[in-house]
């Protein structure tokens, strides 16, 4: 089952990161979350792993829908958006909504998802 949206750019890895939470902006999303796992993993393994950074994403008004849908959405929250490197590229994927909601049995979630999902390709295909 495929669950990410990705796109390839030339965009180097901090531009990338950069770019994304423009875009992601623009789309009503704010970013309260970035980790790098690539200092962690360093820190707490002593591993590289190359740059690999995720963006917590979240557009207030959606998960204030989301979690008045259902409670325990929160475990789902926010959007996960990666930037990575691969093959002299930078990488940016994004969870798709909607198969993240499909093990879900709530129709009011299946509508937000597809609104969510809409705003987080546009990001990925702005870049």
């Amino acid at each position: 089952m495929k669950y990410s949206y990705r796109k390839s750019t030339n965009l180097s890895f901090q531009e990338a990161i950069e770019k994304t939470k423009e875009e992601l902006a623009k789309e009503g999303f704010g970013v309260p979350s970035q980790i790098d796992m690539r200092a962690i993993l360093k820190k707490k393994l002593d591993v590289d792993i190359g740059n690999y950074t995720i963006l917590g994403a979240c557009n207030p008004p959606f998960a204030h829908k989301s979690l008045l849908a259902e409670k325990e959405i929160g475990l789902f929250l926010p959007c996960n958006v990666i930037v990575y490197e691969e093959d002299g590229k930078t990488v940016v994927s994004t969870i798709i909504p909607s198969v993240q909601m499909s093990m879900i049995d709530n129709e009011e979630l299946k509508s937000i998802s597809g609104e969510v999902e809409e705003g987080l390709k546009k990001v990925i295909d702005s870049l």
